[in-house]
């Protein structure tokens, strides 16, 4: 595999071990890169720390942690006190229990990684654990030490490897009963209801993140090109909110549009394919230094 691996080590499962290498499943090492500098000079900035009653600024070395214990005082805690308080790597996957892929709330979902077995002599037991979770379409709930933190991870079979989703803990996900507790209660009128579930089936889809577009990063990209072209950027106008007596027309509307376009009649000769001119003239990303 071409990139570095985060993490190696083994899956304990029972007495079964199977040494593994974790690797980073998302990045955004592919966004655009903006720097902070002088809006005078054009030159990039760097970051000082200063002491806030001082203001004189503070070296590397004298920049120690510190927890709050009342307003303005905190208890310091020097470097090898957290790395003496910090559990020790041992460099295992243990599993703990399993459940089903399905049981497993996605809110605690933190960041995915894909595992892949250490050499070929590891590859027989790492392939029994994949096609074992597989069959029985479940997940393994383990725990191991992850960047200097104890962190619970998930561990599921995906196509020929494995995915380890590191998970968040109870007490960093927010309660949702809390969160929207404030919703009104409302009756949802029949008809309303029906045109929206036939909006559901017309635009049935699959899954596909090929699809996905990053209109940030195109806007980001356009505005960075029309900057140094010289040239003027106008800003979208932002969509209104449907309000609550136009929302039963808004749905015959599109329930009608979506009617329209299912039975509208193919064309009897294929035109030949031509490339959308606004996707040819979208910028290529790059990086904005």
């Amino acid at each position: 595999m071409a990139h570095r691996a985060v993490w190696s080590g083994v899956i304990k499962i029972a007495e079964i071990t199977c040494p593994v290498k974790m690797y980073t499943a998302a990045t955004t090492s592919d966004r655009i890169s903006l720097n902070l500098v002088n809006r005078e000079t054009g030159n990039r900035l760097k970051r000082i720390y200063v002491d806030e009653k001082t203001d004189k600024p503070v070296e590397r070395e004298d920049q120690v942690k510190g927890y709050e214990t009342s307003a303005g005082h905190y208890v310091v805690l020097e470097p090898e006190e957290i790395a003496a308080a910090v559990p020790d790597s041992d460099k295992v996957l243990k599993v703990d229990n399993f459940i089903t892929c399905s049981e497993i709330e996605t809110t605690f979902f933190d960041k995915p990684y894909y595992l892949l077995p250490t050499s070929d002599a590891s590859a027989e037991a790492f392939v029994l654990v994949r096609e074992a979770l597989r069959k029985g379409k479940a997940a393994a709930i383990a725990h191991t030490v992850l960047f200097r933190r104890l962190r619970p991870v998930l561990i599921r079979a995906h196509k020929k490897g494995l995915i380890a989703t590191t998970l968040n803990f109870d007490y960093e996900v927010r309660s949702s009963k809390q969160v929207f507790k404030d919703i009104p209660k409302l009756k949802i009128d029949q008809e309303m209801l029906e045109l929206a579930e036939h909006i559901l089936t017309t635009k049935a889809g699959k899954f596909d993140p090929e699809k996905f577009e990053d209109r940030y990063e195109e806007a980001l990209a356009e505005l960075v090109k029309a900057k140094i072209e010289g040239r003027k950027v106008v800003p979208l106008k932002r969509p209104e909110p449907t309000k609550k007596n136009d929302l039963l027309e808004a749905l015959r509307m599109s329930a009608g549009n979506d009617d329209a376009k299912a039975t509208k009649k193919p064309r009897t000769r294929k035109a030949p394919a031509k490339k959308d001119a606004a996707e040819a003239e979208k910028p290529a990303r790059r990086k904005a230094s």
